[in-house]
């Protein structure tokens, strides 16, 4: 429900008759993933209920208070900036909630979650424009705070789940950590207790954000290629109808390849969760994931060569078709990678690296069009840059896998040995106990 909610904010944005509202929703941008790792902090710190329905006050009250504004710079603190915060207090939780409730069947809950957004797509840009229509721009706001506020009904429902939370885990630790501390400070020097001091800081930051994750190989393969797929990840939504129009399609048929794309989008993402879930592809779903991405690649690779407006629809089919994929399996293999317990660090860590890709992407597209005068290198540097990050997953996952394959025959070489010399050992001083048994029997038989 929240990740549809949020939908429905960004769009409504653009049906705002207002003087440069079309820059409305780039603060907002900007804020969502900027606070990322501080709302991967609050959720270690709170958990999930309290951080959403925190997110939804602020959501609410952003929106209501642009009902009041009388400039413009207002409407980005009130709707830029406040809203913003809160959704990015929304967001993350209500992904890694997903984590949390399932198991078995994540993939699909995943593909199930990430499908309200074309859902409402499809369905809330008409009524968006009524409301516009209707009550003009304050009484939308009115009305979308109203929306928005439900984040607080639907935070209230994230249900802890677990006899012992990770909160109390860690509470526990740092009493024992904290007690052997001050029993050793009368035994050691000042410049111990300045190095425990910074080691303890070290390990409370982690408690809150695991930096160790930058060590982990699987990790920094995602991070790296989803830094390169977001180069061009949607830039080709932006300018897929200003390319129909350049083709001389008129507006209306423009906009509605848009609908086609979020209808395709909306179907393929839970039919990509239940894929993705079955027993062939959830073991290799890293391979799928990659395969997603370069398909998406393709796809903007051949739409220079559509020049009607069928080819057009034809390619907005597929393109609707990838973009659900990649988007259903998002968050999928992240957790897949880290595990649940890491996964909320994990979210803003790659979420806080990944924005400058994201933000950056639809403007270097927008000045390869003014500069050479044509859509299609747009398309064309977008197309090659996620194959470019497609094929990189592909071939790092294989490395990752074979590497984690070799650790463990290692790590199980190990034990083998280990168990073998305790077996040993346990077997020589059985018989050094009995040899010493039959060597003095009267000392023995006196016990």
């Amino acid at each position: 429900m929240i990740l549809t909610v949020r939908q429905a904010l960004f769009s409504c944005l653009p049906l705002l008759s207002l003087p440069s509202n079309f820059f409305l929703d780039a603060p907002m941008s900007d804020v969502i993933f900027s606070f990322q790792m501080l709302c991967s902090i609050l959720v270690n710190r709170f958990g999930s209920r309290p951080v959403v329905i925190f997110g939804g006050l602020l959501c609410g009250i952003g929106m209501v208070s642009a009902a009041f504004c009388t400039s413009i710079f207002q409407l980005y603190i009130c709707a830029g900036f406040i809203t913003g915060l809160g959704l990015a207090l929304n967001l993350q939780p209500s992904v890694i909630i997903i984590g949390k409730y399932f198991l078995k069947r994540r993939p699909i809950a995943n593909g199930l979650a990430m499908a309200g957004s074309p859902v409402m797509l499809c369905t809330l840009a008409p009524l968006n424009q009524f409301l516009f229509d209707t009550f003009g721009w304050r009484g939308s706001f009115f009305i979308l705070g109203a929306l928005l506020l439900n984040c607080c009904v639907a935070g209230a429902l994230f249900r802890p789940i677990g006899p012992i939370s990770e909160r109390q885990k860690n509470k526990e630790a740092k009493g024992a950590l904290r007690e052997k501390t001050d029993g050793g400070i009368a035994e050691i020097g000042e410049k111990n207790i300045e190095t425990k001091e910074d080691r303890d800081c070290c390990e409370n930051f982690n408690k809150f954000l695991d930096l160790s994750l930058f060590k982990h190989r699987g990790f920094l393969i995602y991070l790296i290629g989803n830094v390169l797929m977001f180069l061009g990840f949607f830039a080709p939504i932006v300018f897929l109808a200003p390319y129909a129009k350049h083709r001389g399609i008129d507006e209306y048929s423009a906009a509605f390849l848009l609908s086609i794309l979020a209808i395709v989008d909306m179907i393929a993402r839970p039919a990509t969760g239940l894929l993705a879930n079955s027993k062939w592809v959830r073991p290799r779903i890293q391979y799928f994931f990659s395969f997603s991405i370069a398909f998406n690649g393709v796809c903007h690779l051949l739409c220079p060569l559509a020049t009607s407006y069928m080819g057009l629809v034809i390619y907005s089919i597929f393109f609707g078709l990838a973009f659900g994929m990649v988007c259903a399996m998002l968050f999928e293999t992240l957790m897949d990678l880290v595990g649940a317990s890491r996964f909320t660090s994990a979210v803003g860590l790659v979420t806080i690296v990944e924005c400058c890709t994201i933000l950056l992407g639809p403007p270097i597209g927008g000045t390869l069009i003014d500069t050479f005068g044509d859509y299609k290198y747009m398309f064309i540097k977008c197309g090659a840059v996620m194959v470019l990050a497609g094929t990189f997953l592909f071939i790092m996952n294989y490395y990752n896998y074979r590497m984690l394959a070799k650790e463990e025959k290692k790590r199980m070489k190990e034990d083998g040995e280990k168990k073998d010399n305790e077996d040993a050992r346990t077997k020589k001083d059985v018989l050094a106990e009995r040899e010493l048994t039959e060597t003095c029997p009267i000392a023995f038989s006196e016990y």
